[in-house]
């Protein structure tokens, strides 16, 4: 199947994130430590290890969803530093715990989208909904999607959102059969457009995009 995806042009702007000795604690629960890496974007990083190995929090670190216990990370855009409250604005995240507003239809919900992240290349409404596959589904309440179509949709806002940066969470959960090959043509094309991507994966089919494999059992 040839992936229907608009590519934005390469960027220049480079985007870096920075860990240096960040370790995450649950109560008395080191989660993770002594994480010191270099991220850069144009490339492709994988979080890889058994579930409860720290992949999601590791993640969560990153988009700024979660603080660090100890140590920093430091975000970089265009050579200057950039706050974490403005974090937010470069990136993306697909994840099956990331929550979508159930009260909208599906076109309502892109809509709203737009409204404040744009798609690449100007990408309609109508383009992005035949993107993701869900025609059919245009006018139904999100609340009546099955988790598959969910998850469809949160990598479809992942893939066509003009931002730097890309995050994936267990990205394949949900889908079927189909809905992996769909996955699979259009994840490697982030690359291609300059974007940093991390994934966080137990599933080396939803990860062999990314040349840098990072084990978390190393941060134990």
């Amino acid at each position: 199947m040839i992936p229907f995806i608009l590519l934005g042009r390469k960027r220049t702007s480079l985007v870096e994130i920075f860990l240096e000795n960040a370790g995450k604690k649950f109560n008395t629960e080191w989660i993770l430590r002594r994480v010191n890496f270099h991220l850069k974007a144009g490339n492709g990083y994988a979080f890889i290890g058994a579930n409860g190995s720290g992949k999601s929090t590791l993640i969560r670190l990153l988009t700024g969803q979660l603080p660090v216990t100890e140590g920093k990370i430091r975000y970089v855009h265009k050579g200057k530093d950039v706050h974490i409250d403005d974090w937010y604005q470069l990136i993306t995240l697909a994840a099956p715990y990331l929550e979508l507003i159930e009260e909208f239809t599906l076109t309502e919900f892109i809509t709203f989208h737009r409204s404040f992240k744009g798609f690449k290349n100007g990408l309609s409404v109508d383009d992005f909904v035949h993107f993701s596959e869900l025609a059919h589904a245009r006018n139904k309440l999100i609340r009546h999607f099955s988790s598959g179509m969910k998850q469809r949709l949160r990598l479809a806002l992942a893939f066509q959102t003009d931002v730097p940066v890309v995050f994936l969470d267990e990205p394949t959960s949900n889908l079927d059969s189909k809905g992996i090959q769909w996955y699979q043509d259009n994840v490697s094309l982030l690359l291609n457009q300059g974007q940093l991507l991390v994934i966080g994966s137990n599933q080396p089919s939803e990860y062999t995009i990314c040349k840098h494999q990072i084990s978390m059992s190393d941060y134990k």
